[in-house]
């Protein structure tokens, strides 16, 4: 695939726009038999075919019309489960956000894509469905939100746990845990532990190695593309597909897996939506420039008090999930505040949400779980992961988006991306 550089790679956007119409809702003669309205079903293309992307073919009120990744490989496996229904097929994703056809951009690739990709869906005139981590830096998180709301897109991000699904090992949705913290019958300021013990497994296998041996790049895999932004590095299958996440480069081991899943709902109702925490401080090994590793315990302290800590090691075997000055909650929604339960149903549950995605689209509604939100609780992610490779701890302006007095870190909110990539 031949390279363009970033100003040749937004006129490619724009001149492709003058062929897409906005959104509109079609009656069903107009499209004639055998066609489905968009007022029935939203169409869709899904970047990234690995077994994610694969997996959300059937999301109810879309209809996928095109795919794209970089491995033929996973294209034949994503038409083989799809069929033959007329599905186009793409190696370059440029090529897809341009479609008229398509409504909705599935950003399904590992998370050095998400933030371009979404941010050009966005530039295109698409909405957006992006799996988590929502980007792999800070700096491209803020990049794409100002994509999103300068081009009046509707995003989702792809962790439920803050309005639907039982919440890990807490036996319950969100919902109840964020009445009670609205209730205020634990107190304030709260700590959050979250740890193998209060119902969170770190999945501390997603480390890199460290002695890779230089391999003959698959024929069916353009390593190029699928590198895309991140520095060049000698192929070998540990670095792509399902093991990726242990390299710094792609994504961050076990925190970038799981740590949008774990902590956004714990942004949602500590109520912090819209800040994030003013320090990061970091216990564990020194990590290795390439390879993601292991970490004992990281603890984010908000300007309030408030506190969320990530325990590794698991070594407080009797934590409480939240612990304030009035009371704690463990898993399963036990306390140590009697008649909890019956005391609870005294308070207004909290504010409902837009949780169909189909229907914030249609009718131009901000999801649930969108670009602002969705922003700060991955910088609870990336401001750990710029810790774990500095080895220190760090301060944060909330507002600025910055910290404080460390060079070294603020260069990590925007990484250098290998050229002609520019979000």
């Amino acid at each position: 695939m031949a390279k363009q550089n970033s100003d040749s790679r937004r006129a490619f956007l724009k001149n492709s726009l003058g062929a897409l119409a906005a959104f509109t809702i079609v009656p069903r003669h107009v499209l004639g038999r055998g066609y489905l309205a968009p007022s029935d079903q939203l169409t869709k293309a899904v970047i990234g075919t690995g077994g994610m992307g694969r997996g959300h073919f059937g999301y109810a009120g879309t209809r996928v019309v095109a795919i794209c990744d970089v491995d033929r490989n996973h294209l034949k496996l994503a038409m083989d489960q799809l069929g033959d229904k007329g599905v186009k097929t793409f190696s370059d994703y440029r090529e897809v956000i341009t479609l008229p056809e398509v409504d909705i951009v599935h950003v399904a690739t590992p998370p050095h894509w998400h933030g371009i990709i979404a941010a050009d869906a966005a530039r295109a005139g698409k909405d957006i469905w992006c799996e988590k981590p929502m980007t792999a830096t800070i700096g491209e998180g803020k990049r794409l939100v100002e994509a999103v709301q300068q081009h009046g897109r509707i995003f989702r991000l792809n962790t439920w746990f803050r309005f639907e699904d039982r919440f890990y090992g807490m036996g319950t949705t969100v919902k109840p845990i964020k009445k009670l913290v609205e209730s205020g019958l634990l107190g304030w300021p709260l700590k959050v532990t979250v740890s193998k013990h209060t119902g969170f497994d770190w999945k501390f296998f997603w480390v890199g190695k460290t002695n890779l041996e230089t391999v003959a790049v698959p024929k069916e895999l353009d390593y190029d593309m699928w590198l895309g932004p991140a520095p060049f590095r000698p192929y070998n299958p540990h670095r792509v597909h399902q093991t990726f996440r242990g390299y710094w480069d792609y994504d961050g081991g076990g925190l970038g897996d799981m740590g949008q899943h774990y902590l956004d709902p714990v942004q949602y109702f500590l109520g912090k939506d819209d800040t994030s925490p003013v320090s990061v401080e970091i216990d564990a090994p020194q990590q290795h420039p390439d390879a993601v590793g292991t970490w004992r315990r990281i603890t984010y302290t908000y300007a309030d008090g408030c506190q969320i800590i990530l325990d590794g090691e698991g070594k407080d075997e009797k934590a409480a999930y939240i612990e304030g000055p009035k009371g704690k909650l463990y898993p399963g929604f036990k306390s140590d505040i009697p008649d909890l339960e019956k005391k609870l149903a005294a308070f207004p549950d909290p504010l409902p949400q837009q949780t169909d995605f189909v229907d914030a689209v249609k009718n131009r509604k901000k999801f649930a779980l969108n670009e602002e939100n969705g922003h700060r609780s991955c910088t609870l992610v990336n401001m750990g992961k710029i810790a774990l490779r500095l080895n220190r701890s760090l301060k944060f302006d909330p507002v600025k988006q910055e910290f404080i007095d460390d060079a070294g870190a603020n260069a990590l909110i925007f990484q250098p991306m290998r050229g002609p990539w520019t979000i």
